[in-house]
């Protein structure tokens, strides 16, 4: 039996992802998380931003929100939200950690609406700095559970720009040459995107997990690396921290 849970191995693929040096804006929850356990293991050099203006806090405990005072703890700067979306426009950030109710094969998310926007269904929150961050920072992580309702053929209202419409059609936009969605981490495996069509792309399977699985969880056909890997398991040092020193309280990891 596994000595962890699935969120505890989905933080902890995440946090492998970041370097060491690299700068990365991230809201609250589970991405929050990752980013403290990159910077408590192999990336203690990682830059932080909060959407609220905490630049490179030491972060003690989990924040509560982008706001909350250990966002600025020991930090560089305490700043406000214009200076972090001009950061994020001078194309000064590496990474930005989203997530949403819908995602589409080239990426692009929705935290709007379901349904029309003049008529919804269901009525999200929204943006909030989202939209900035998938459109200026360099490569954009998404963490999220995975099933058909979640990963659909066609999103009700792009909220968070991906890769559009597919192929160059993002740089085509006006946005950054080069930006845009890098590494989907859900459940049950780790998707990229495909470097000319752009869309979504298995690469590693949690362990337990098949290719089927994935396949028969997602709205739309996946693109299969020429290689899937498994991925790696939490090594019990990242546990421990995790555990101890980024969600003692276990409002993130759970109890399971």
């Amino acid at each position: 039996m596994a000595d962890y849970n699935i969120m505890e191995l989905m933080i902890c693929a995440a946090s492998r992802l970041l370097e060491d040096r690299s700068t990365i804006s991230v809201g609250t929850g589970a991405p929050c998380a990752a980013a403290m356990l990159a910077q408590k293991t192999h990336a203690p050099n990682l830059v932080i931003f909060f959407e609220a203006g905490g630049v490179a806090p030491i972060l003690p405990l989990m924040p509560i929100s982008v706001g909350d005072s250990r966002t600025f703890y020991r930090g560089v700067m305490a700043s406000g939200m214009c200076d972090i979306m001009e950061t994020c426009q001078r194309g000064l950030v590496d990474y930005c950690f989203l997530g949403g109710a819908q995602i589409d094969r080239y990426g692009n998310l929705n935290s709007t609406v379901i349904g029309s926007h003049e008529h919804p269904k269901v009525r999200f929150p929204g943006s909030g700095g989202a939209n900035d961050f998938a459109s200026y920072c360099w490569r954009t992580m998404v963490i999220t559970p995975q099933d058909r309702r979640r990963f659909t053929d066609r999103i009700d209202f792009i909220t968070s720009p991906g890769y559009l419409s597919g192929g160059d059609s993002r740089e085509r936009s006006g946005l950054p040459a080069g930006s845009g969605p890098y590494r989907v981490i859900t459940n049950m495996a780790i998707m990229d995107f495909e470097e000319s069509s752009k869309r979504m792309r298995v690469i590693s399977l949690h362990p337990g997990y098949r290719l089927e699985d994935v396949q028969a969880n997602c709205g739309f056909e996946l693109l299969q690396a020429d290689r899937i890997e498994e991925t790696p398991r939490p090594a019990p040092q990242q546990l421990q921290i995790l555990r101890t020193r980024v969600d003692p309280d276990r409002y993130i990891i759970g109890r399971g």
